[in-house]
């Protein structure tokens, strides 16, 4: 959504004020209908080297009750397109556990009801969704479960009985079959959602999940300093009226300990690396028993190991993370 000048202003600020290494992961986040040729271009002038794609699907039945507005043929051209650029550092983001069924009668007609699929139908749609990514050679999938807000398209569908309520069992399904092709493709699994062949891991995602620190520009942007997590305000006249008064808008949450504590825990037990029961213990907490023993509960259960004093989640464990990290929260 950029456009040549205002990609100028941003890039000629970051060179300005910080010393840009030549090896530098430059990202930037678009969806297919965004890319041309044309544009590819430009971004490669500024550095841009990396893309992260939203395509969700190459299914175009699906894409339409997503309500995306590209095509299956338009995803798989922005991605050729970005690589006979020269950008082949690109990651895509797919959708999993679609379910756009009728439950039962709806309690009004709507004006474009959702489409009807048969649950073997949809997990061959699954299946061939992320064989089509691979056929791409893409070196990069971020794959996440659907879920519905409340106030969208979705939310009111299912609300009205358009659509079922989450099926764990569905997406369960789903997760192990990514699961199992990604890594019969060569592709690892370094985070719960995150799929990376050739150790492409995305450098920006990863440093949240190892609790680094990082700056966030713009409204609505966090950053984190290792000790305090500042949010920037989200509405962009209050963000700009603010500038213009030489003031950085933001609100700032010194963390406790235990939040500390608590987001090492949850975002370390997402990834391949785990988490160091020594970096728990940095935060200055002291481990109470009980967290020792809910550990051998998920052992007992496969869904957890702790060799060598790191935590980290089984196969099994990966589909209950959430839930896990919260057991043992302090």
């Amino acid at each position: 959504m950029l456009n040549i000048n205002e990609l100028h202003d941003i890039f000629e600020t970051i060179h300005h004020l910080f010393d840009v290494q030549p090896t530098a992961e430059i990202t930037l986040e678009a969806n297919p209908d965004d890319i041309t040729k044309e544009r590819l271009l430009i971004w490669q002038r500024f550095g841009i080297n990396r893309l992260s794609i939203g395509i969700q699907s190459f299914n175009n039945d699906y894409l339409e009750y997503m309500n995306r507005i590209h095509t299956s043929e338009m995803a798989m051209k922005c991605v050729q397109e970005s690589q006979s650029v020269g950008i082949t550092d690109i990651s895509i983001d797919l959708i999993y556990g679609v379910n756009p069924n009728h439950r039962k009668k709806p309690k009004r007609k709507p004006k474009n009801p959702p489409p009807m699929f048969k649950e073997a139908e949809m997990h061959r749609i699954w299946e061939k969704d992320l064989a089509t990514a691979f056929k791409l050679n893409v070196p990069h999938v971020s794959s996440y479960c659907l879920t519905i807000e409340e106030d969208t398209v979705f939310g009111s569908w299912q609300k009205n009985n358009l659509i079922p309520e989450a099926d764990d069992r569905f997406a369960s399904k789903q997760f192990n079959t990514l699961r199992d092709e990604m890594l019969s493709h060569g592709f690892e699994q370094y985070e719960i959602s995150n799929f990376a062949r050739g150790q492409k891991y995305a450098r920006h995602n990863t440093s949240y999940w190892l609790g680094e620190p990082y700056l966030g520009v713009g409204p609505s942007a966090h950053s984190f300093d290792g000790a305090s997590r500042q949010f920037n305000v989200s509405n962009n006249a209050a963000y700009l009226k603010s500038l213009d008064e030489h003031v950085v808008p933001f609100q700032r949450e010194v963390l406790t300990p235990e939040n500390r504590f608590n987001e090492l825990l949850m975002t370390g037990l997402r990834t391949i690396w785990g988490v160091a029961i020594e970096q728990l213990k940095a935060t200055g907490i002291s481990i109470p028993d009980e967290f020792y023993q809910t550990i051998k509960t998920f052992e007992k259960q496969d869904k957890l190991t702790l060799e060598n004093e790191v935590l980290k989640l089984t196969d099994k464990g990966k589909f209950f993370a959430d839930g896990i990290a919260a057991e043992l929260f302090v």
